[in-house]
């Protein structure tokens, strides 16, 4: 089922994200809901907390096809390769708005996958931008919280004259 964006300034946006300490079915039906909702927007990932769970779940398809999304709780990074890479990111969450920012071009992620096992998992380019986008999100970070304070303000104020 797609579910509903929480909307910036919501106080769950800038809030710390639960662990997760089992999958269990109602995590199963979470993510489930989270690929349809990333799916919809169409976007490479998505982040519990951007539909209001308060959870540390997150979703990340960066394929061509879509149907490969991989499932995280509890993500992660462990490694983050020494070269940037940027990209323009934007958030459901503050919808008319983009910024370019720099991440590390590869990173390593260690996650409960969807069986409740720890696996380890390298992501490259789009993959890698989606994935640290998601941990940041799930520890109340926004990935305009990456810009200088100039840059940011102005970009929340576009946001806002273009929610009137």
């Amino acid at each position: 089922m797609k579910r509903d964006y929480v909307m910036w300034p919501d106080k769950r946006l800038r809030s710390v994200a639960q662990d997760v300490t089992e999958v269990t079915d109602e995590t199963k039906a979470i993510w489930a809901d989270m690929v349809e909702t990333m799916d919809a927007m169409p976007g490479v990932g998505l982040a519990a907390v951007q539909i209001g769970v308060m959870q540390r779940l997150a979703v990340v398809d960066a394929s061509d096809q879509r149907g490969q999304a991989v499932l995280m709780a509890n993500p992660e990074a462990l490694h983050a390769s020494a070269q940037l890479r940027e990209h323009e990111e934007a958030s459901p969450n503050l919808p008319g708005v983009s910024a370019v920012i720099e991440r590390p071009r590869a990173v390593t992620v260690r996650f409960m996958n969807v069986s409740g096992d720890m696996e380890e998992r390298d992501f490259v380019g789009i993959w890698a931008t989606s994935a640290q986008h998601q941990i940041d999100h799930l520890k109340g970070k926004m990935y305009f919280d990456h810009l200088s304070r100039t840059r940011r303000e102005m970009l929340i104020k576009k946001a806002r004259k273009l929610a009137r």
